[in-house]
């Protein structure tokens, strides 16, 4: 698999990393250090390249300008996944002072767990993230406070190769995807024509995290925005979670999306036309084939839809001895100047608004860039919960086996996985 896509990812093996720390840890609340001083800090990125190249060159501006206040950085140390790392490191008390890969469904389990710094303990910090990122900050809030800062987003659209595309005689430019109807279309000269094995190749492992990248996208586009949950209440066992399921179910019914797990990286063999993916995966295809990218679909191509943000969020440890230096270290690195660097060096989205605007000459210099710019103002993330591991695997089990392998129908799919998740609300 792709490395850009693990490194976005998290491990279904998280669940049970989560549930062990917190069963070691209690539920004592979050805790917080009274370490408020300045001095040398550790912080953690991602293992993507291009995020590296941008951090090293923060990390070394900074402490050209802070000889008595050293950074020192490293990627993630090796695991199954970012968060299982990240909770053991917390439960063993060896978290740095900031990890720059924050996951938003994983935050309130380490508040829970004791392991995070609320940010808003800092002078100026609440009206520094929403000067930054405007009203949509406040879907990140953990218990009614920041645990992680809002950083960047990678919304959610459809790629496709187009040179598949002709071959399947469709129009490459304006290839009618935005519907349902246009989507299955497409989908079936695809594959009949022989242009690829497969129209679309979600991954059909049961991980946790995996409808983040089929089914929850298009509920987001299809409903408004409405999270998976609402008011501690499912809310997908609607008329909008019905016109999805049915999609996607009739994608896996017809043998357009295949019901087995890629070998390889299908979109780079050629073997899909299609996925879903973020601006992160312009850099990865990038001259392999030229790339197109549309709107997540919905029933009648609405114009504005919404998608899922998949935003990477950074946060505070408490184990950090030099708090006061981390919280402007974060600040150094997410203000106007470092957010066109981190543009720059990867092309993922800050959280900013304004963004096409603040930076138009970047947007001018990659216009390939400039549609996820767009979609990043109409993004949604996963609902703060403290067991999101449990209720996504939940409701993933449930779908696997009804959308992809048609063992139910979408009507006892919606009943039944609404049922399952609202019995671990709360829990």
């Amino acid at each position: 698999m792709n490395k850009h896509i693990l490194r976005r990812v998290a491990s279904a093996s998280v669940a049970a990393a989560l549930a062990v720390s917190l069963g070691a840890c209690g539920s004592s609340g979050a805790g917080q250090s009274n370490s408020s001083g300045t001095g040398p800090i550790k912080i953690w990125f991602s293992n993507n390249e291009q995020e590296l190249a941008w951090g090293k060159t923060m990390v070394k501006a900074w402490n050209q300008k802070h000889p008595d206040q050293k950074v020192t950085s490293q990627e993630i140390p090796a695991a199954s996944s970012s968060e299982e790392a990240i909770t053991a490191a917390i439960t063993a008390g060896t978290s740095p002072c900031l990890v720059y890969n924050i996951s938003a469904a994983a935050v309130p389990g380490w508040v829970r767990q004791g392991g995070l710094v609320d940010l808003t303990k800092f002078p100026g910090a609440q009206q520094y993230i929403a000067a930054r990122n405007g009203g949509g900050a406040a879907v990140y809030k953990t218990n009614g406070t920041y645990y992680q800062f809002p950083w960047k987003s990678n919304p959610v659209m459809v790629m496709y190769n187009k040179s598949l595309f002709s071959k399947a005689g469709i129009d490459p430019d304006n290839p009618g995807i935005q519907t349902y109807a246009g989507f299955l279309s497409a989908a079936r000269k695809i594959v009949k024509s022989g242009a690829a094995q497969s129209a679309i190749w979600p991954s059909p492992t049961s991980e946790f995290y995996q409808p983040w990248f089929d089914f929850y996208p298009t509920y987001l586009a299809q409903s408004n925005g409405t999270q998976l949950i609402r008011s501690g209440k499912a809310t997908f066992d609607d008329a909008n979670g019905r016109k999805v399921a049915s999609f996607w179910k009739s994608l896996y019914d017809a043998g357009l999306a295949p019901k087995e797990k890629a070998t390889d990286d299908a979109m780079a063999t050629g073997k899909t036309a299609m996925q879903m993916a973020g601006p992160w995966a312009i850099a990865t295809y990038k001259g392999s084939f030229p790339i197109g990218i549309s709107a997540v679909p919905t029933s009648t191509g609405k114009a504005g839809a919404y998608t899922y943000a998949d935003a990477k969020n950074i946060s505070m440890f408490t184990s950090c001895k030099a708090q006061t230096t981390a919280w402007n270290f974060l600040k150094f690195t997410t203000g106007e100047n470092a957010d066109g660097e981190l543009l720059d060096y990867t092309g993922q989205m800050p959280l900013r608004r304004d963004l096409t605007k603040t930076y138009s000459g970047y947007f001018a210099k990659h216009p390939e860039y400039t549609v996820f710019a767009q979609q990043a103002a109409r993004t949604e993330d996963v609902p703060s919960l403290t067991n999101s591991t449990q209720v996504w695997q939940a409701f993933r089990k449930d779908y696997s086996s009804s959308i992809i392998f048609g063992k139910t129908s979408v009507d006892d799919f919606l009943s039944k996985a609404a049922s399952d998740v609202n019995g671990l609300i709360g829990k």
